[in-house]
Order: C-alpha cells, then structure tokens, then sequence
C-alpha cells in the first residue's frame, strides 16, 4: 500500500498555485511601485554594492536581443507561455514532491510575471542594481530572483533525486 502524501492531489496542486500567485503579486505590485514613484534611469543608492533604479529590458537576460527590432518582445512572450504551461503539467503530475513543487512553481511565476510584462508594457520591468567597484551586474526584478531560486531548487533535487 502506498502512502497517500506520496501522491499528486488537488490540494496540493492548490496549495502550490496559491505560493506561485503570491509570488506574481508581490511580482506585479513591485513592479507597478518602481514604475509609479520612480523616472526611467533614477537611481536610489541604498547601500555600498545596492541600488535602487528604475529600467526597462526589451531584451531577455541580461538584455540579450534588446536592440532586435521588436520581434523578441512576443517571441520571449511565447516562450514564457510554454515554459510556464510545462511547469503547470509537471506540477500537476508532481505537487506531491516539495523541493520539486516549490522549484517549478516559482520558475512559472517568475516567467509568468515577466511575461506579463512584456505583452503590456513591450519591456520587462527591472529595479535591483547590484554592484562591486564600477562593475554593475544587469537590473533585475523579484520574478528574475524567483527563476534563479526555481532553477536552483530544481538543481538540488535533482541531485537529491540521483542519489535515491
């Protein structure tokens, strides 16, 4: 007989989208904060290494394909749409896996946030500036950090997960 924690349910699924809607929101209010209360370029130095600064990426990461012409704006949209429709599946097919379930749920709602976006706006929203010395890394946004943290979950279950 198996366990039924170690099975996919409808709560579980629920309880996966509801994390993955509230990381969209605080996604969406963040980014509706920086766009209303600061200039395209402002910068709010906040500490020695840490900015505060409003810009937008009409590109992917790290501006990849910013000055393509228009065309990557539904192209990155598109892909955003079917990573996040294969996260869903998965989810569904694994809500029963914490690491697994946290790490495709914040990597949907991170390109979900971005994609939204992108489809409304043309660009994606940035308003993190790390840096060290002169060198600045590329402005982000709190559904960059819950990608990263997504594909970083992901990588430790894996690893988990092969040594089963």
């Amino acid at each position: 007989m198996t366990d039924a924690s170690a099975r996919p349910t409808p709560a579980k699924f629920a309880a996966w989208l509801c994390l993955g809607l509230f990381v969209l929101g605080i996604d969406q209010a963040t980014k509706i904060w920086f766009e209303q209360n600061f200039s395209l370029g402002e910068v709010l130095p906040v500490c020695t290494g840490f900015n505060l600064v409003l810009a937008h990426n009409t590109g992917a990461a790290f501006s990849f394909l910013a000055d393509a012409g228009g065309w990557q704006r539904w192209a990155f949209a598109a892909l955003a749409a079917a990573v996040i429709v294969a996260m869903i599946v998965l989810l569904v097919r694994n809500s029963h896996r914490k690491l697994l379930s946290l790490s495709l749920t914040l990597i949907a709602a991170g390109a979900l946030g971005n994609m939204i976006d992108r489809t409304v706006y043309g660009y994606v929203v940035d308003f993190l500036d790390f840096y060290w010395q002169g060198w600045h890394w590329p402005a982000f946004n709190v559904a960059d950090v819950a990608i990263c943290g997504g594909a970083f979950f992901l990588i430790i279950d894996e690893l988990r997960s092969g040594r089963r």
